[in-house]
């Protein structure tokens, strides 16, 4: 009798210290957060970003800032206030639509490849198009001061995120216009990529030879 007590014992023993590593087989695996190198690149570019937009902006007089090309074409100030408003709702798009939606590791071989496509395309202004309705100027702000402002928050609020989340942006997908089907990360990317589209633009407004001289 001893010795079968002793037996059972043991068998509670070895199955007890056997459980953690069952149900660590067993359980759903880690949600892949951002690496340092993935945050570092993209808080990169979203600093150079920001950077060159606000020296495009900066010292226009009035007249410059106002100035139209060509009845069509934007000025600088509503090319600006593009960006800006392009910012927090690419953001807001990000975290409560592209972040809510399934995870779907499997899609991650359809977006391989497109972190540089993202860089290099979204900026090439060889392609124009055309803003949908609600990110088209509207002069929602009264003055350079104020979008400048306004735009410092949305990037800040960006760039915050970058640092601090940590949900799997690798297994979370939406499309976007033409680089098509992106994860969360490549979404990040595509905000940065295009403030510098953008920038680009004002620089083409600015170049224009009848661009006030002051």
């Amino acid at each position: 009798m001893k010795l079968q007590w002793k037996l059972s014992a043991a068998l509670c023993l070895v199955f007890a210290l056997a459980l953690p590593c069952i149900a660590q087989t067993d359980a759903a695996p880690a949600p892949t957060t951002l690496s340092s190198e993935e945050r570092e690149a993209a808080l990169k570019n979203l600093q150079a970003t920001h950077d060159a937009f606000l020296k495009s902006i900066a010292g226009l007089s009035e007249k410059q800032w106002r100035f139209k090309p060509a009845p069509e074409r934007w000025s600088v100030a509503e090319v600006a206030e593009h960006i800006t408003i392009s910012e927090s709702t690419f953001l807001a798009t990000l975290q409560n639509e592209v972040m809510t939606s399934p995870a779907d590791p499997a899609k991650r071989a359809e977006v391989k490849g497109k972190d540089e496509m993202v860089l290099k395309m979204v900026p090439d202004r060889t392609q124009k198009r055309h803003a949908p309705e609600n990110l088209r100027p509207l002069n929602r702000w009264p003055n350079r001061d104020e979008l400048t402002k306004a735009f410092e928050e949305n990037r800040k609020s960006t760039m915050d995120y970058v640092k601090t989340t940590t949900s799997d942006l690798r297994d979370h997908f939406a499309p976007h216009g033409a680089p098509g089907l992106l994860d969360g990360y490549q979404w990040i990317l595509f905000i940065s990529a295009h403030s510098e589209r953008h920038t680009k633009q004002i620089e083409e407004v600015k170049a224009d030879a009848n661009f006030p001289r002051e």
